[in-house]
């Protein structure tokens, strides 16, 4: 089965490396050295630091091998590359919000790269797929599990 590919823009892919370099050179040695001091307390089977160490050096080498595996099945978002005559992945989009008359703008990312305090939104969130095509002017409806939002897209950028 092939794998998914994870959109990523140049940001998106530096963050990922840049967490991906300090796991493998900062936090394997941290980890390396807790476990090798609990180990010097003596009788492992009821050591609370050893069993702690070694859960959070089981985190760590999960998160390797996940950001690692992302890495490898990227696709770089080129954002000068990115329409501005419809939303795409990349775009940073102002919606007004009809029901509250609020406008929000968000940037369509990779699921990778959503930070929602941020207003980078996934384009396979509710929103982010709904708003995915659509061009200045257009409503959208968006059904989330409070109900139906509507949006009209007012401008998109890079």
């Amino acid at each position: 089965m092939p794998e998914k590919e994870v959109l990523l823009t140049g940001n998106g892919i530096k963050k990922l490396e840049d967490e991906l370099a300090f796991l493998k050179s900062v936090k394997r040695r941290e980890i390396a050295d807790r476990i090798r001091a609990a180990i010097e307390f003596g009788d492992i089977t009821e050591n609370s630091e050893y069993e702690e160490a070694k859960n959070e050096q089981a985190f760590v080498e999960g998160r390797i091998l996940t950001l690692e595996k992302m890495l490898r099945h990227a696709r770089i978002i080129d954002t000068n590359e990115v329409p501005t005559d419809t939303v795409s992945v990349g775009a940073t989009v102002l919606l007004k919000d009809l029901e509250h008359d609020d406008e929000i703008e968000y940037t369509i990312v990779g699921s990778a790269e959503a930070d929602p305090a941020a207003n980078k939104i996934s384009n396979a969130s509710p929103v982010g797929r709904a708003i995915l095509g659509q061009k200045i002017g257009d409503v959208v409806e968006v059904k989330v599990p409070a109900g139906i939002l509507k949006y009209q897209v007012l401008n998109i950028r890079k």
